[in-house]
């Protein structure tokens, strides 16, 4: 039998370590893709609807709802994800069972694939209606900055997800971030 099963030793009580634990890389990429997230759907609503003469607030991204409604839907999830996550990481060398140990990392790099691919598809679909909005559409460059941001963010977004993705692949070893093995 190998000596890790799905990257922790045989479950057992293991002191917490917090300093270890946040110092892992994978802590570190998770943080960052939470905090990404928080960054892009917090930018949206704040400063992703513009109000231009009507009662009714339009998007920034060409006066495409469907445009902030996707990036704000991506942010909250993957905001939640990381979360869960987190919490995951901080579980997982108690977890006895082999079975529930594949499903957790399985599903931890199946959720950072689909992350990964939402990001890029955002990332492609608001930068190409920001491309289409007009400079006459957004007074006073009225959330400007703010769409600028989020398109940047949903870059980095795709990175931190991708090192996720690497850091979790079976080939390499799950290590339990922040336990003493």
């Amino acid at each position: 039998m190998d000596r890790y099963a799905y990257g922790a030793t045989k479950a057992r009580r293991v002191p917490f370590n917090p300093v270890a634990f946040f110092m892992h890389p994978r802590t570190i990429f998770r943080l960052l893709s939470w905090v990404f997230s928080i960054v892009v759907f917090s930018c949206i609503v704040n400063e992703g609807y513009i109000n231009i003469g009507s009662e009714r607030l339009l998007c920034v991204f060409n006066k495409n709802a469907h445009a902030c409604n996707y990036g704000m839907t991506v942010g909250v999830a993957c905001f939640l994800g990381s979360t869960c996550f987190l919490i995951l990481d901080v579980y997982f060398p108690s977890m006895s069972n082999l079975k529930d140990r594949k499903r957790a990392v399985l599903f931890d790099l199946i959720f950072s694939g689909v992350a990964s691919f939402l990001w890029f598809v955002g990332f492609c679909f608001l930068a190409n209606q920001w491309k289409a909005t007009s400079p006459d559409e957004l007074p006073l460059a009225q959330g400007s900055d703010a769409a600028r941001a989020i398109i940047t963010f949903c870059f980095f977004s795709i990175l931190s997800w991708a090192a996720l993705i690497e850091l979790i692949y079976p080939g390499n070893e799950y290590q339990s971030p922040g336990h003493q093995n």
